[in-house]
């Protein structure tokens, strides 16, 4: 045994390879477990039965090292001595090995034996990682999965009924006054009985993190002082971000960062809401050729990443490398990490950054049938999960919204233009005296796209619909700036898009004009109805129901600071904001709880029926014409008990609207406080409108052929009960 320090080039004498067989799987570290003598196999450590007598301290460890001769691993040992102990079994380019003396909690390395620089990786398959502070390299650590989970279970929310939540644990939880200090920031805090009420009361049934798994920094954010704080630049797969969790959970390690993501994922399905992670397998933390090797490139360089000649990489993310998932091992690990954690972690689902890198093929071609969705869409495991594609990447042919398979759903970037678009870049044009656009991109988004998603033979449940998300501006903001100011990311304004289809309203940044502050006040209102009333999955960001800010800063991916974090001291506005989201969200599962299972799925169990200002179906020339800016959409189901009526007056001015003439209906008494007599329960019930006076009228009955006034730039929702 020959001691060595971490820090520095291991010697070579090497500890003796065990007696113990080992084998090439499963890759990573697992438990050797007695057979009999002088044999061994390694079994999982998060499973409740193992076969043989579990050797203490032993495991076997397996490693797809393509690139490396000899491969070895430095370790801690019992009593906190470093040793070294080489893998000398290689099959199929796994170096495997037994090694005695590696407890749980206990740090370990990889090393190139034929490295002259005795660079010390990481475990590409490491359960846990530590912080690598006082000029310590970060670490992997053997964890114990084990963990009580007390009946925990998924709450599998049908897409139909899923109303998603993007947040960053950091940034939701950090200013919130109720959380414990102790608390905020953290894995924990999100557990927080004050942070599950907000979300329970709001109505959302699942939270999409940003990424929780272990990431590093670039580089160039050391030098101005900032740090990655979205997480998109992975360090771990399998691993936790230990930043996020307790100082308590941190100052005992990684096994205490595990079991707190494990309790918050269980406090958070107690209270009903999904979690979804996103989850950034399309590049890693090494960065570009100019960057030292932490694992995958010491490991098979060749390999691990997509190469257009042997010294550059093909780089489809723009974060310096792309994996290369023409390579088996590689789809490999992608599959392993989602598998565990689902299956460990009880993750509900996964939100893929950059998704079409994962489905390139030998030639850097996108298929949607490539190997890794084929293997995802037949994996017992994944196939009960919801899976998220961000539908783009920045290479030739990258953007692929609508063209993933059946069980897929994608981020939709065209809905998320066409409402910026309607109700905020037409606003400016019609404030200005311009001609706005036509209703034919609204009316497409309102219907969920389904065209877009047709060919893939998916319904409109695979559009995951947004107005905002963490890159960009927030909701506020596009009613607030018409240019990005990202000034604090020390990069002089350079970063971040320039197309926003914003809009100021005629003052750039705060004010105190009232008339501007209810002018963007009422723009919010409208782009979170649009998103919650169309066909399809809604995502909120955080914050958006309460009128967050981010001071124009569109390109917040540095910015851990209160630029990013959530403001939980609400003013009025706020307030006001937080009350019309959670009615949105409540008529919408209103409407759905009184439709058919497979509402939204099967387009012959759905109508949606268009009709213009005088109550008759729109005509081809109403929808191209752009000086047409009202329309009315009556949606329901054939063997749904209620429909919905949305009249939209995109509009500078109030126009009078007939509603459309489809017969009369009964409302039931309970449904209007018990006031409805003989004769007067017939026809539409107001339910809610953006505009506030309107909106005081809710609850007053409307018949077929009744004219309405719909106020200018506003959206209002009426009910109507269908005879049954």
């Amino acid at each position: 045994m020959q001691t060595v320090d971490p820090r520095r080039r291991p010697p070579r004498e090497l500890r003796p390879a065990s007696a113990l067989r080992s084998f090439p799987w499963p890759l990573g570290v697992s438990a050797v477990h007695d057979t009999a003598e002088h044999r061994a196999e390694p079994r999982s450590e998060h499973r409740a039965e193992h076969k043989g007598d579990q050797r203490d301290g032993a495991v076997n460890v397996a490693v797809f090292a393509p690139g490396v001769a000899a491969l070895a691993v430095v370790h801690e040992t019992a009593d906190s001595g470093w040793v070294q102990t080489p893998l000398d079994a290689v099959e199929d380019g796994v170096h495997h090995g037994v090694v005695e003396d590696l407890p749980v909690g206990a740090r370990y390395h990889l090393l190139d034996d034929q490295d002259p620089a005795g660079t010390l990786l990481l475990d590409p398959y490491a359960r846990g990682l530590t912080e690598g502070e006082d000029g310590e390299p970060v670490a992997a650590v053997r964890v114990d999965g084990t963990f009580d989970w007390d009946g925990d279970a998924a709450p599998r929310t049908p897409w139909r009924d899923t109303v998603v939540y993007e947040a960053h644990v950091v940034g939701l939880t950090k200013l919130h006054p109720d959380v414990p200090e102790e608390l905020r920031g953290t894995y924990a805090g999100l557990a927080h009985p004050a942070m599950l009420a907000h979300l329970t009361r709001l109505g959302v049934t699942a939270i999409e993190l940003l990424p929780i798994h272990a990431h590093a920094d670039e580089p160039h954010l050391a030098a101005l002082g900032l740090t990655n704080y979205w997480g998109y630049n992975t360090l771990g797969f399998f691993a936790p971000h230990p930043g996020y969790a307790t100082e308590a959970s941190r100052a005992a390690g990684p096994q205490a960062v595990l079991d707190e993501v494990k309790g918050m994922i269980a406090a958070l399905h107690e209270a009903g809401l999904e979690v979804i992670l996103d989850v950034v397998y399309n590049h890693t933390a090494e960065g570009g050729k100019d960057q030292p090797a932490r694992s995958w490139r010491g490991l098979g360089d060749r390999t691990y990443y997509r190469h257009s000649d042997p010294h550059t990489y093909e780089d489809t993310t723009g974060c310096g490398n792309s994996l290369d998932y023409s390579q088996p091992r590689v789809v490999q690990l992608a599959l392993d990490s989602l598998r565990y954690w689902v299956e460990q972690c009880h993750v509900d689902g996964f939100r893929f950054d950059l998704a079409p890198t994962l489905c390139r093929d030998a030639d850097n071609v996108f298929t949607n049938r490539h190997p890794f969705l084929v293997a995802a869409a037949a994996d017992p495991v994944l196939a009960p999960v919801k899976l998220i594609a961000e539908p783009w990447d920045v290479g030739m042919g990258g953007w692929q919204t609508g063209n993933f398979p059946r069980g897929w759903a994608d981020w939709n970037d065209g809905f998320r233009d066409v409402a910026r678009t309607f109700w905020l870049s037409d606003q400016a044009a019609l404030d200005a005296g311009r001609p706005g656009g036509s209703l034919a991109a609204l009316g497409g988004a309102l219907a969920g796209s389904a065209s877009t998603f047709a060919e893939s033979g998916r319904s409109p449940l695979a559009s995951v619909n947004l107005v905002t998300a963490h890159d960009g501006f927030t909701l506020a903001d596009l009613t607030t700036y018409d240019g990005k100011h990202n000034e604090a990311n020390g990069e002089d304004n350079r970063d971040g898009s320039d197309n926003n289809r914003s809009w100021n309203h005629g003052v750039e940044g705060p004010t105190t004009g009232h008339r501007v502050l209810r002018a963007r006040e009422r723009t919010q209102r409208n782009l979170m109805a649009t998103l919650l009333l169309s066909l399809g999955v809604p995502m909120i960001t955080a914050g958006d129901e309460i009128g967050r800010t981010q001071h124009g800063n569109n390109n917040a991916y540095s910015q851990n600071t209160a630029i990013s974090w959530v403001d939980w001291h609400l003013d009025e506005r706020a307030r006001r904001m937080l009350r019309a989201t959670r009615r949105l969200i409540r008529v919408r599962r209103e409407f759905l709880a009184h439709q058919p299972a497979d509402y939204s799925r099967n387009p012959e169990r759905q109508y949606l029926h268009w009709y213009g200002t005088a109550g008759y179906p729109m005509t081809e020339q109403e929808w191209t014409n752009p000086h047409v800016r009202v329309l009315q959409l009556l949606l329901g189901s054939p063997e749904g008990e209620i429909e919905g009526l949305l009249v939209i007056n995109g509009s500078a001015n109030s126009s009078h609207v007939t509603l459309p003439d489809v017969g009369f209906s009964r409302l039931p008494d309970d449904d209007l406080n018990g006031t409805a007599g003989e004769g007067e329960g017939e026809g539409f019930v107001l339910r809610l409108s953006t505009d506030p006076g309107t909106d005081q009228r809710k609850d007053e009955r409307l018949t077929s052929d009744e004219v309405f006034t719909a106020p200018a730039q506003s959206i209002t929702v009426f009910r109507r009960d269908r005879e049954v």
